[in-house]
């Protein structure tokens, strides 16, 4: 049976964690989240905001990272994070939320933060833009909250960073356990 266009996307896509630099346009992203806001979200507010750091921006989320390492952190991973955050990865995008402290309203934007995320993901997989989503301590440092404009009363719920990257050095696919080992089926019979 022939699997679908979307079926093939979803299959394919990896997470990207080395970039080749070569540089990607402001508009390419934004057209990202020009489409990647048609997550179902499940309230009539749209859950999410956006902070992108690109250019020289990028250099600002670099030092927002280190502020956050130890001196020892900064010694060991200070001059990779540099080369990796301000030259080969060519953006940073915070999705960041209203933090609610109800637990369904604050799930149902997480979910949609996902969904959202997820999407961006698969259409820049498609325009052979990779992405890598981080949850990383950093992201719930109040310091670095503040050196990267998140607001009082927001959260990150993930840090991507987007570029280009050489096909041929695209992960392999880590094995998914079958289906039929993760399902319950209730039938009522």
């Amino acid at each position: 049976m022939a699997i679908s266009a979307i079926e093939q996307l979803i299959r394919e896509r990896r997470t990207i964690r080395q970039f080749n630099g070569q540089t990607l346009a402001k508009e390419t992203v934004i057209n990202l989240l020009d489409a990647a806001v048609w997550a179902p979200v499940h309230s009539r507010k749209e859950p999410w905001r956006f902070i992108l750091f690109m250019e020289a921006g990028r250099q600002q989320f670099s030092d927002a990272v280190l502020h956050t390492f130890s001196e020892d952190e900064r010694e060991k991973w200070g001059q990779k994070l540099q080369l990796d955050y301000c030259e080969r990865m060519q953006a940073h995008l915070l999705i960041v939320l209203e933090a609610d402290a109800r637990q369904r309203v604050w799930e149902d934007a997480v979910g949609a933060g996902s969904a959202l995320i997820q999407n961006i993901q698969l259409l820049a997989w498609e325009q052979g833009i990779g992405v890598v989503w981080k949850t990383n301590e950093y992201n719930f440092d109040p310091d670095f909250c503040r050196l990267t404009g998140v607001k009082p009363g927001e959260r990150i719920i993930g840090t991507l960073h987007l570029g280009y990257f050489d096909r041929d050095k695209t992960p392999k696919p880590r094995p998914r356990t079958p289906v039929g080992e993760l399902l319950t089926c209730v039938t009522g019979e």
